[in-house]
């Protein structure tokens, strides 16, 4: 297949698990648990990681995948073969508790870059998707980031790791982005965030998360003129794309300032009342 083949394959496998989605919660028909004791996950996530499973076997079949529910390999991570990252459920919480904001992300990656994108928000009737150097589009429709170019009248997307015990820190970074920036929004679901700053909702997001939550919503991003990297750099003999702490996505007018902000955030320097 060439690569808008894959596209347009991976494209229907999203919207085929969006159904799935959209059913269970209708019916009241899934269940939940904790993973790993703070991490909460519903038999809706399963289901649909094994069907997106099926379906890339089908079409696919000596092809490496990383996903988050089906025993993910982390050795996938440094590999450069062609590797599918899937993320069944991306805002399982918001699921879970009947808010919109869920995504299913699938990413197509070679030679540790993403070549392909979909994000597909069923309650939202939204899929963005993209191909390597051929732009981001919603719906079809082409979109771009935002034109922002000063912190001050900039929107930004964060999230928090489920254990507690790690939050601290990062709330110096929330204290100063909430300082020097116009608001913050936490909406639960970094694909999405991605997207949202790939159409310019949102200006910028930072946040450390896995690589099945933003594969596919960073190449989405990058395609659409948003800067991408991270806020430190990447550890030897892993592929950046697929590494996901310290990520920093923003309007490319703002990308320096927020990053040099948050840097002055963790290391306790920032000075509040400073001016953009």
């Amino acid at each position: 297949m060439d690569l808008s083949q894959r596209l347009a394959r991976a494209q229907a496998l999203a919207e085929a698990a969006g159904e799935m989605i959209v059913a269970a919660r209708r019916d009241h028909g899934f269940s939940t648990r904790m993973k790993a004791g703070q991490e909460l996950v519903t038999d809706v996530d399963l289901a649909v990681d094994e069907a997106i499973r099926d379906g890339l076997d089908r079409d696919f079949p000596d092809e490496a995948r990383l996903t988050e529910e089906l025993a993910p390999d982390r050795e996938a991570m440094q590999q450069s073969g062609p590797l599918w990252v899937v993320d069944p459920i991306d805002g399982t919480v918001n699921f879970a508790h009947g808010l919109a904001h869920v995504a299913v992300s699938i990413a197509w990656m070679e030679h540790g870059k993403a070549q392909l994108g979909v994000v597909h928000a069923p309650f939202l009737g939204q899929t963005f998707t993209a191909m390597r150097g051929q732009g981001a589009f919603l719906n079809g429709q082409r979109i771009r980031a935002s034109r922002a170019d000063r912190l001050a009248s900039s929107l930004v997307a964060t999230g928090f790791p489920y254990r507690r015990d790690s939050r601290a820190p990062l709330l110096r970074r929330l204290a100063a982005v909430l300082d020097r920036c116009r608001d913050v929004r936490r909406n639960g679901s970094a694909a999405l965030d991605l997207c949202d700053v790939a159409c310019g909702r949102l200006d910028a997001y930072y946040e450390s998360v896995s690589p099945w939550d933003f594969a596919a919503g960073l190449l989405i991003a990058r395609e659409a003129g948003a800067s991408a990297g991270h806020l430190y750099p990447c550890p030897s003999g892993l592929h950046e794309e697929l590494y996901g702490e310290n990520l920093l996505v923003t309007a490319p007018a703002i990308h320096d300032a927020l990053g040099e902000l948050l840097r002055l955030a963790d290391e306790d320097r920032y000075e509040p009342g400073q001016g953009d």
